[in-house]
C-alpha cells in the first residue's frame, strides 16, 4: 500500500467517536451521499477519514494509527478526557501509546519523526 487516502470507520456512537478523534486535532463536517446515512468526514491533502453509523455491521474490527508532533501532549489530552490510554513507551519504531476509541478500536498514537 503506497498511499492511504480513505479510511471509513463504522461507529456505534458517531458523536462520541467524533469527539474522540477531534482530540487528535481533526475537524469534521457532516456529509450525506445520496440516500446514504449522515456521517462525519475529515478531509485534507492526504485523504478522507469518515465516521459512519455502524448499523448492523460490527463496529470494533478496525485499528488505526496516527502520528502526532508531541506524544506526551496527546497522551495528556486523552487521559484528561477519560479515555485511559496505556502508558507512553519507547519502541523500535519510536515513542507511542495505545488508546481505545469509543467503539473499542485500538488506536496507536506515535511521535512523528
Amino acid at each position: 500500500m503506497k498511499t492511504l487516502n480513505l479510511l471509513v470507520l463504522r461507529c456505534r456512537d458517531v458523536e462520541a467517536a467524533r469527539r474522540f478523534y477531534e482530540l487528535l486535532g481533526m475537524t469534521f463536517t457532516k456529509h450525506r451521499h445520496g440516500t446514504g446515512p449522515e456521517h462525519y468526514a475529515q478531509e485534507d491533502e492526504r485523504g478522507v477519514f469518515e465516521l459512519y453509523p455502524a448499523g448492523d455491521a460490527p463496529a470494533d474490527t478496525a485499528g488505526v494509527g496516527f502520528g502526532v508532533p508531541e506524544v506526551e501532549e496527546a497522551f495528556a489530552r486523552f487521559e484528561s478526557a477519560g479515555f485511559s490510554p496505556k502508558p507512553v513507551r519507547e519502541t523500535q519504531w519510536g515513542r507511542s501509546f495505545v488508546v481505545r476509541d469509543p467503539d473499542g478500536r485500538r488506536v496507536e498514537i506515535k511521535q512523528q519523526a
